[in-house]
């Protein structure tokens, strides 16, 4: 079974007890803060992988780093390292919040630019794009390219939208060539 089906399968059963307790907007914040900790420290990842080390250990270690989020991602974490399967933390943590998204009609979306975008550029950019892959609003994360010469490059999923300068000068290109 690959890792990508394991961690949908932890995270949905995570997601609908969150649902059931209502707590779903406290759990996404809590393993978005436990997958940062989790990508961000290669210490802690090498040292939940250590076959090495018993799972007591391990869980100990995961209780005081984490010690402050709710009792179902502990719990969870807990169950992860007890079936071996620490190293995908941060999988199951994306799952989720997949599966939040999904569930509030929200989309991330990478939006790539020359500079940061204002408050209602941010917004307009939500507005707009939103509707064509039929949600509701985006989550925006804004890169600033320094490569672009203008304009902005969504990323919606697997979706990309190429508002730039340079794209719209290859479609000119592509049309007076074809």
């Amino acid at each position: 079974m690959s890792n990508t089906t394991v961690a949908k399968r932890y995270a949905l059963a995570l997601f609908q007890l969150a649902s059931e307790k209502q707590s779903l907007p406290q759990v996404e914040e809590e393993l978005r803060t436990v997958k940062e900790v989790a990508v961000n420290n290669p210490q802690l990842t090498a040292f939940l992988k250590s076959p090495k080390l018993p799972n007591e250990k391990k869980k100990e270690v995961l209780k005081t780093a984490f010690g402050s989020v709710s009792t179902y991602v502990l719990n969870t974490l807990m169950i992860l390292v007890d079936r071996h399967r620490a190293d995908q933390i941060a999988d199951v943590a994306d799952q989720f919040i997949a599966l939040a998204n999904e569930a509030k009609g929200v989309a991330e979306a990478k939006v790539y630019s020359i500079q940061p975008l204002t408050q209602e550029q941010a917004e307009a950019i939500s507005a707009s794009f939103a509707p064509q892959v039929g949600k509701r609003s985006l989550l925006i994360e804004n890169i600033v390219d320094s490569n672009l010469l203008g304009g902005v490059k969504l990323r919606i999923g697997n979706r990309i939208f190429d508002g730039s300068l340079r794209g719209k000068l290859d479609r000119l290109e592509r049309k007076l060539l074809g």
